[in-house]
């Protein structure tokens, strides 16, 4: 077995590389850029090796550093992750050059399969079903609108070497299909290096399902079973499982053997992603792309076949045969992925950035929760990488029991410092249509049309908020009548009778201290409130009339903000009396800034689209802000007037600077 391997990779995939190499007794290499010095894969790998700048395209994606650095240290592989060099066939054959191992398949499978165009003319070779579309690089809009209306809308302008939701459009019309086609190509030049562009059909209610297959150099090839990642934003992933709940044994394995006989056609060695999308209608599927790396979502596969996939990797790559076959493959229960996102669910899913000034995972439980992360309490998450900081897996032995514990973990999952996407991805877990396994990849939009409030999330018992505010009122109120030093005969007393108010809603309740816990009266009804709480921790466990119950929460004078279950409950609770001079208060109102453009996110302004003194419709394309590798195009809301451009192209912008001042 190799002795040494470098990880060519950052972040949470080069700590998953890294865990694996150490339960086999490899050495492990880390390379890092001057951005991820304090990285945790720096701190978890054996060695470490700086090769350049923050910016991806001086450092991760430079490929004579990282050859540099394996020479530098003796590692005789290299593992790619995802992303950044993993699907690179120049750097699998520059590595198998220099006499480094490429743990992944052979870099003519990564030329074949990794180009678009190019993988859906061999899976039609291959007798694969693939989707009707136009399978030759597009050069101008132009051609691009003629192209899209021969195929018929809706249709997917697609970058050639794209993944990961970059350079991905849908349009539903020739304005759509013009712009589409100019920002895939612009996505697709900056992050791959590579601005080929094709159009293919879009499949209506489409589900995405993909197929996990195994090959080794002997020949030897299995699939591991369908993953299910329908649940997109924006064509990104945002839960995915394992089995899916629409996929039957026939489909499956018909599904399994095309996969199998493309990974065959290309004489694929590794672990790679036949992925599919699927009408919802028909359970017709076509084939989308291959990936000829590992997933992100792997760890779903792992929980149901008990089965390491960077073990197999590593043991392929070797030269070892797969030591399963077919017959061998089986599905244990069900598994769940959500991907913590740093990202802000309330403004549009932006990009968040800055330091974590609380990180805490639930507790990993073997064989039913599990944490992947490349971050750690007091690190700082970097605007030049990908959003993603966390990935939180479950298991159960059927998905009824694998949701339960994901929204369990999500509850306990505590992230402060930076927004995340525990909000939205816990109100996922609650959504009907969720549960019942009937849903497409159009689920989210049509779901949240204008966008997630998790105050707005129904949940299925309002008055939890109610009384655990209530009680956490009283501990505060308790403590702080027993300061010292309070004058003689006018300590404080604290009352039993409050308000607890949440929007226009004013609930009367009484407050009783117990042995254990507190009693909390609601119009005839009492609940038994216990707290395993401690002054300071954002995280509350308990039980409410013996119910066992986790939220978050924090608090703000007499301001309470509590979660659970992707329900977020701003509730304010004071003593009756208060309550009713409250209600007298004039309500202050926030500011006019409409004649103001801000910045929604920190990012890089590449472009400024309009000039002093032009008239703007509502609508129209006002400045484009680069982020976490996406583009962002920001829009005119209404009509207006440009009186001042403040910011010019090429400034870094951080949250709320403005930008753009009209009239």
């Amino acid at each position: 077995m190799f002795n040494k391997i470098l990880i060519a990779n950052r972040g949470e995939i080069a700590c998953r590389v890294i865990k694996t190499a150490r339960k086999m007794g490899i050495a492990t290499v880390a390379v890092y850029s001057e951005a991820d010095a304090g990285a945790l894969h720096v701190d978890l790998a054996d060695e470490a090796v700086c090769i350049g700048p923050a910016a991806s395209k001086e450092s991760y994606l430079v490929m004579d550093k990282i050859i540099a650095a394996c020479k530098q240290t003796g590692a005789e592989a290299v593992h790619p992750g995802y992303g950044f060099l993993s699907e690179n066939a120049e750097f699998s054959r520059r590595l198998e050059a220099e006499g480094i191992k490429f743990i992944g398949p052979k870099h003519y499978s990564v030329a074949k399969m990794g180009d678009k165009i190019e993988s859906k003319k061999l899976a039609i070779e291959a007798k694969v079903n693939t989707i009707p579309g136009y399978n030759d690089p597009i050069e101008t809009p132009e051609e691009a609108v003629e192209i899209a209306k021969g195929i018929g809308y809706p249709v997917m302008i697609k970058a050639s070497a794209g993944g990961g939701g970059k350079g991905l459009r849908v349009a539903f019309n020739d304005k759509e299909a013009h712009e589409g086609f100019s920002s895939c190509r612009n996505e697709a030049k900056n992050a791959f290096g590579d601005d080929r562009v094709f159009i293919e059909k879009y499949v209506l209610e489409p589900r995405h399902i993909e197929i996990q297959v195994l090959g080794d150099s002997h020949g030897n090839y299995v699939y591991l079973n369908e993953r299910d990642c329908s649940i997109q934003r924006r064509h990104q992933k945002v839960i995915e499982e394992a089995p899916s709940p629409f996929v039957d044994p026939e489909m499956r394995k018909a599904m399994g053997e095309q996969a199998v006989a493309l990974a065959r056609a290309v004489n694929y060695e590794s672990a790679g992603t036949v992925e599919f999308v699927v009408s919802g209608a028909t359970k017709e599927f076509y084939f989308l792309e291959m990936n000829t790396r590992l997933q992100v979502e792997h760890p779903v596969t792992e929980l149901i076949t008990g089965l390491d996939l960077v073990e197999q990797m590593i043991r392929v790559a070797y030269g070892e045969k797969l030591t399963i076959t077919q017959a061998d493959v089986g599905i244990n229960g069900w598994s769940m992925e959500c991907r913590i996102n740093a990202e802000d669910p309330f403004r549009g899913f932006l990009p968040s950035t800055g330091r974590l000034v609380k990180f805490q995972p639930p507790a990993e439980v073997d064989g039913q929760v599990r944490v992947d992360t490349g971050v750690y309490e007091g690190g700082e998450i970097s605007m030049y990488y990908d959003s993603m900081i966390a990935k939180l897996i479950t298991h159960g032995a059927n998905r009824d029991q694998a949701i339960e514990r994901m929204r369990e973990a999500l509850n306990a999952f505590v992230i402060r410092g930076i927004s995340s996407n525990i909000p939205f991805q816990a109100a996922l877990l609650q959504h009907p249509r969720f549960v019942s396994g009937n849903f497409n990849t159009g689920f989210i939009a049509e779901e949240y049309p204008q966008g997630f409030d998790a105050t707005m999330v129904p949940h299925d018992d309002p008055m939890l908020f109610v009384t655990v505010a209530a009680a956490l009122h009283r501990r505060h109120e308790g403590r702080d009548a027993g300061i010292s030093g309070q004058m003689p005969g006018h300590e404080r007393v604290v009352g039993e009778d409050f308000m607890v108010i949440r929007g226009e809603e004013r609930t009367p309740v009484t407050v009783v201290s117990i042995e254990g816990g507190y009693q909390v009266g609601v119009g005839g009804e009492r609940f038994v409130v216990n707290l395993d709480w401690r002054f300071g921790e954002t995280l509350v466990n308990g039980s409410v009339n013996g119910k066992a119950v986790t939220m978050q929460f924090e608090r703000n004078g007499l301001k309470y903000n509590l979660k659970h279950n992707g329900t977020e409950a701003r509730l304010v609770v004071m003593n009756r009396h208060w309550a009713e001079l409250q209600a007298l208060m004039p309500v202050k109102l926030p500011p006019d800034m409409s004649k103001f453009l801000l910045s929604p996110m920190p990012g890089l302004l590449r472009e400024v689209a309009v000039k002093v003194g032009q008239e703007v419709k509502a609508g129209e394309k006002l400045a484009v802000i680069e982020a976490m590798k996406m583009e962002n195009v920001l829009k005119a809301d209404q009509d207006g007037k440009v009186a001042k451009i403040v910011a010019e192209a090429g400034a870094s912008l951080s949250v709320d600077e403005v930008i753009i001042e009209f009239e």
